[in-house]
């Protein structure tokens, strides 16, 4: 009996630590969930911005037939052009990208909001020298060249890209 309560005691008191800790978790996690997704909106906007910067403000669109690699179309409310939130599956997993065109199909923008490429290769798509390529470009994207050594990587977001010009055909014809 006595060593049946020597060994039940600790189990008990780590359950009882384990299930404290927990609803601590729980609490904190309830209160900062609302603050942690304002920040992350806040920062989509301002990047929104960002590639798009002659835009005031920026309009949910729905559009329907949309690629799969498109996850979002606002459209700027000054009617400057369009910003398109997009996914691609690179080689080390999703990238979530945002691209501006402003209302004659060239691309203001690019950027990249988060991304799990490998570190020195796949993850130089974020890098100035990349993102660049694509300025001022129109759907052929012509002389925009992959990376080196990252094709796989590079080659989605390029894919990605050519999509959201897919996306901005629709934006435009039910924009009118």
């Amino acid at each position: 009996m006595n060593s049946l309560k020597s060994y039940l005691k600790p189990v008990l008191v780590l359950m009882v630590i384990c299930l404290v800790t927990s609803g601590i978790l729980a609490v904190t996690n309830k209160e900062t969930a609302p603050v942690i997704e304002a920040a992350a909106n806040a920062k989509v906007e301002q990047v929104r911005k960002e590639v798009l910067p002659d835009a005031d403000n920026f309009d949910e669109m729905e559009l329907s037939d949309l690629p799969t690699t498109v996850t979002g179309v606002y459209k700027a409310s000054n009617g400057v052009g369009y910003v398109f939130m997009l996914t691609a599956k690179g080689y080390g997993g999703e990238m979530k990208l945002i691209c501006g065109m402003d209302a004659d199909g060239k691309i203001t923008g690019c950027e990249t909001l988060s991304q799990q490429e490998t570190q020195g290769l796949g993850s130089k798509t974020t890098l100035p020298k990349f993102r660049d390529q694509f300025q001022g470009k129109d759907a052929s994207l012509e002389g925009v060249d992959t990376i080196s050594g990252a094709t796989i990587s590079s080659t989605a977001y390029i894919k990605a890209i050519k999509d959201a010009f897919t996306a901005y055909d629709l934006a435009k014809g039910a924009a009118q």
